[in-house]
Parts: C-alpha cells; sequence; structure tokens
C-alpha cells in the first residue's frame, strides 16, 4: 500500500501563516484558488480516506466520501473559522458522511474484505498468512464494537488525536469520550483474548 506524498513546506507570504499552513490553504481555497484545493486534497486525501474505510468497511463507497468530503471543503472553506485544526475539521465532515451512509445501507451486511492488508512480498507465505490472520482478527474484533466505540479507537489510534480533539469531532464531552474509550479498550482486548490474541497495550 503506497504511502501518502511527502509534501515539503513552501515558504509562506504571510508571516501569521507561516506555522499554519493548512489554515492558510483553507483560505485561498475559499477564495477559489483551486491549485489551493489540489494540495489540500494531496496532503490529507489519504488520511481521510483511511478514516471512512475504517467506519464504513467498505472500499468503493469511502472512496465516494472522501470526494464528497473534499467537495464540501470547497464549499464551506469559507465558512471555517479556525476553532480547530483544519485536519479537525475534514474528519468532522468525514464522520457526518460516514455515519449518513450507514444509515442508508443498516440493513447490509460488513463487507470483511475491503480492508484486507496488502502482504509484503519480501515476506514468506508463513509470514504473510500469519500477518493476514492478525490483520483479520483485530479488523473483526474491531467490526464488532459499537460505531460509537470503534470511532474512538480509530480517531485515538490510528489518528492520534487527543481527548480533546475527539470531543470536538465527534460533539460529545470529553469525559464522555474517555468512559467510551475504556470500555472500547475493554471490549477489544476481550475478544482478541477470546480468538487467543494478546491486546497491545
Amino acid at each position: 500500500m503506497q504511502n501518502g506524498p511527502v509534501l515539503s513546506k513552501r515558504p509562506s507570504h504571510h508571516a501569521g501563516h507561516a506555522e499554519r499552513p493548512d489554515e492558510r490553504l483553507v483560505e485561498r481555497v475559499a477564495a477559489g484558488d483551486r491549485l489551493a484545493m489540489e494540495a489540500l486534497y494531496a496532503r490529507h486525501h489519504l488520511r481521510i480516506y483511511r478514516f471512512l474505510l475504517r467506519l464504513v468497511n467498505d472500499a468503493p463507497t469511502a472512496e465516494d466520501l472522501t470526494s464528497e468530503v473534499f467537495l464540501d471543503v470547497w464549499k464551506q472553506a469559507g465558512r471555517f473559522e479556525g476553532r480547530s485544526q483544519v485536519p479537525t475539521w475534514m474528519l468532522s465532515i468525514a464522520r457526518y458522511k460516514a455515519m449518513s451512509a450507514q444509515r442508508r445501507r443498516a440493513n447490509e451486511s460488513l463487507d470483511d474484505d475491503s480492508a484486507t492488508k496488502i502482504p509484503d512480498s519480501a515476506d514468506t507465505p508463513e509470514v504473510i498468512v500469519q500477518k493476514q490472520n492478525e490483520s483479520t482478527v483485530l479488523r473483526q474484533c474491531l467490526t464488532q464494537l459499537s460505531p460509537a466505540h470503534r470511532e474512538i479507537i480509530d480517531l485515538v489510534y490510528y489518528h492520534e488525536k487527543s481527548i480533546t480533539e475527539v470531543a470536538k469531532i465527534i460533539g460529545a464531552p470529553p469525559n464522555t469520550v474517555k468512559t467510551r474509550m475504556f470500555h472500547a479498550r475493554k471490549r477489544v482486548a476481550a475478544l482478541l483474548d477470546a480468538r487467543g490474541f494478546e491486546a497491545v497495550a
């Protein structure tokens, strides 16, 4: 699986935005700058896609929703007030899109094969099978969590968001986030234990 593009920091002509490149890009997007939109997309689309994929468990749906997220960013850039970081703002939009999509397909079964990890070709067949088994087990455990618990695990561990940032994204008090986090970790540990795996602390 390819990694996200590595972008070098460009010097800003606006001293106030020298250390806030994302905010500057959003301002330029709000002014109709398509190059700024392309730069914002290049910097964040993989992160948004992976977040959506783990929430909806369906690659084509995650791809469609990623496009919708950036379309909303293009349309709503002028309303961005900077009360949160740009990635946090975009993850909030993505979460809303994912929840809407899940409501639309509430009666459909989760596709367990959509997020299969591509094996490293340098590994031996035995190692590949082991990695696939571990990846599959963890993925199955996460899909057995409630949506509220799954998104907490995703935001904290995969996106390295703080409790405060998660609270902003999901629109809940920090104490609620902490409680859900506690129960989610406990549930994952129990599910892994039942399958003969140890949870990573």
